[in-house]
Formats: structure tokens, C-alpha cells, sequence
């Protein structure tokens, strides 16, 4: 099955009930399985800089780079395959990119921005994130966090200083360890995951998960796993209820169907009407 009719996706952000602007950004690219979610940080709007400039580069250079390209294909110094290394150069590309603005233009001193991003391929999805924007799965009535935050706050529950329970209330939340943008360059954690028809994937901000709690996600997943528009939207709405401190964006992602990269001849047929 070609990869925008096995996967319904859909995305929506709110600057949240105290923010006056969002520095949120969101993209998505059906046509090669690719969402990409950024939450910006920086005086002014140089967040919404930060963000726009890292979904922006991630989203239209690895597109572009997929067009007549497969990203199982494995590079022959690193093993890695194709679709991980052009994650991981592109948020390396968005990180020169945001840290240059940054040093060269004095109203965009210190931005920076988390980033998530999904590569759907082969039956899989290659995650890429840095900082806590996260991504969640929900795989039947199961919800799990599938990144795990560059923050100070898990660290400290990490090594046993907070439990989790604390950390729910704890000041610390907003403090990440590594962000895009801010040094020249940038560790981007990235894994592969195999997928399942009827998954849901949930990419988030924090202005979601530190408004709700992951129970209450699950619930309402769960409960509007028919209707990705309305099962965002009340996400949102849960959060900008509870408080609302923070912008709060999702992209919601349903496996519809398997989706795996043609081989053999068929792969030939396909290469030869791209040409």
C-alpha cells in the first residue's frame, strides 16, 4: 500500500490559554510518511523563528531527498539506512541554520527549539527528537511513551533523585539538557521502531503532557481512535482546561495498513514510471 493511503495524519496547535503567540510549528509530508514537531524558546518571537526554521528545513529537505530515493538503502560506512541519516543530517542542517540566525542576529540571541520528528518506511518509523517534545504510541488499549526527554528533570529521576510521582509537581519541568540551535552542533537521539496496523502515534509539545496526564491521554485516544480530528482537538482542549501555560501542538498518526517498501521487480516497475 502506497504510504498516504496507510497512514491518516493529522495536525493541529493552539498558543494555549496564557502565551500571547504560538512558537510552536508543525509540518507534515504524506506523500513520504514524514511529521515533524518543534517547540521554540527565545525572547520575542525568536522561538517561532527557531521552530519555523527547524520544521521547514527538516520537512522540505528530507522530501525532497525521498523523492527518488529508498530509505532502507544502508550507507556502507555507518550501517545506518538512508532514512536515519537524512534525519539526522537535516536536524543537523536546521541546528547551523537556527545557531547562525542566532549569533549573527541580535534579537535571535539564545533561540533554539525541541524538535520530534517520524519517518514512517518499510512497516517502521524512524523517531527523531531532541529536547521534550515527545512521541507516544497507542497500540490497542496500551499507551506508551516511545522518547524519552533531554531534561533536567529526567535525569533527576533517571538517577533516583525525584520519583515520578514528584516530578509531576516539580518546577524543573521546563529545563531540557539539549535543544536545537543552541550549540554549532547537536546529538540527535533517534531509534526504529516496527509499526502495527491500528497503532496511533502521538506527537506532542509539552504543553500537552505537562497539562495532562498520560492516564487521560490514553482515555481519550483510546476512546476517539475513530476520529483523529476530533480526538485532537480535545487534547487540546484538555490541556488549555487544565491551565493552558504553554502553546500545546499534536500531530496524531493511525496505521491503516501495511506499508512496506517494494523489492524485486516490482521496485524496478515503480523506479521506471518515477523516471
Amino acid at each position: 500500500m502506497r504510504i498516504e493511503k496507510a497512514l491518516e495524519i493529522f495536525s493541529q496547535t493552539h498558543p494555549g490559554m496564557v502565551r500571547s503567540h504560538n512558537e510552536d510549528s508543525v509540518a507534515s509530508e504524506p506523500t513520504c510518511g514524514l511529521v515533524v514537531l518543534a517547540d521554540g524558546m527565545g525572547g520575542y518571537n525568536a522561538g517561532e523563528v527557531a521552530s519555523g526554521i527547524a520544521v521547514s528545513v527538516v520537512s522540505t529537505e528530507i522530501s525532497h531527498s525521498l523523492k527518488n530515493s529508498d530509505p532502507t538503502i544502508r550507507d556502507e560506512e555507518t550501517g545506518d539506512e538512508y532514512g536515519v541519516l537524512l534525519l539526522r543530517d537535516n536536524i543537523q542542517r536546521a541546528n547551523a541554520a537556527i545557531f547562525y540566525a542566532a549569533q549573527s542576529q541580535p534579537q535571535y540571541a539564545g533561540m533554539g527549539t525541541t524538535i520530534v520528528a517520524g519517518l514512517f518506511y518499510d512497516n517502521r518509523v524512524a523517531v527523531a527528537h531532541v529536547g521534550d517534545s515527545r512521541l507516544y504510541r497507542l497500540r490497542g488499549d496500551a499507551l506508551d511513551v516511545i522518547t524519552r526527554d533531554h531534561s533536567l528533570l529526567q535525569e533527576q529521576i533517571d538517577s533516583g533523585m525525584i520519583s515520578v510521582d514528584d516530578a509531576r509537581l516539580s518546577k524543573n519541568k521546563n529545563l531540557v539538557t539539549r535543544a536545537v540551535g543552541i550549540d554549532a552542533k547537536v546529538e540527535t537521539e533517534i531509534h526504529v521502531h516496527e509499526v502495527e496496523v491500528g497503532d496511533i502515534y502521538l506527537f506532542c509539545s509539552d504543553g500537552l503532557d505537562d497539562m495532562v496526564e498520560d492516564d487521560d491521554i490514553q482515555s481519550m485516544l483510546y476512546a476517539m481512535q475513530g476520529n483523529l480530528p476530533m480526538a485532537a482537538e480535545q487534547l487540546i482542549q484538555m490541556a488549555n482546561d487544565n491551565g493552558g501555560r504553554d502553546n500545546v501542538s499534536v500531530i496524531l498518526v493511525k496505521v491503516k495498513g501495511k506499508f512496506a517498501v517494494p523489492t524485486g521487480w516490482v521496485a524496478k516497475l515503480l523506479n521506471w514510471f518515477r523516471k
